[in-house]
């Protein structure tokens, strides 16, 4: 918890308006590294990210809605008994969200629906870690304390 000069907990939104610098300077940062050569139009321009494999990309809207192919592939990889048959085994992919480290960890038996997944939310080790933050503080300061770790109560309710 961070606190001023005489001991008070921070109040959140000036936490968040510090965090809030730090991305503002990371945007900078990336913003500078582009091609000095790209201008506008072409820095916000859309690039295709999906890889043009039919058997495991849903196809574009405007194909699905008009084509009877792209309806069709799009049925086929959504429908019970059809889609992606990934093979047995387990993975666990974290990547970075806004209040830390959001992991996804998924079990496949081999057939077109998951086994088992679950999905580790940034909040739980913050609060497993409350009891210990808290251990010696008055009362008054449990809520301060929440609202500087950015506790999300629907990523506990489950």
């Amino acid at each position: 918890i961070q606190v001023d000069q005489q001991g008070n907990a921070l109040p959140p939104d000036v936490l968040v308006d510090k965090g809030k610098r730090g991305q503002i300077a990371e945007i900078a940062r990336a913003r500078d590294t582009l091609s000095p050569n790209l201008q506008g139009a072409e820095k916000e321009r859309y690039l295709q990210v999906n890889a043009p494999n039919r058997r495991v990309v849903l196809p574009p809207k405007k194909d699905v809605y008009t084509s009877i192919e792209g309806l069709m592939n799009h049925f086929k990889l959504i429908m019970y008994g059809h889609g992606i048959r990934p093979p047995k085994g387990e993975v666990y992919q974290p990547v970075e969200g806004a209040n830390g480290e959001l992991g996804f960890y998924v079990v496949s038996d081999g057939t077109d629906r998951p086994y088992r997944v679950h999905v580790r939310a940034p909040c739980f080790p913050i609060m497993a870690a409350l009891a210990q933050i808290l251990e010696g503080d008055m009362l008054a300061d449990i809520i301060p304390t929440f609202g500087s770790v950015n506790m999300i109560g629907g990523e506990l309710d489950r």
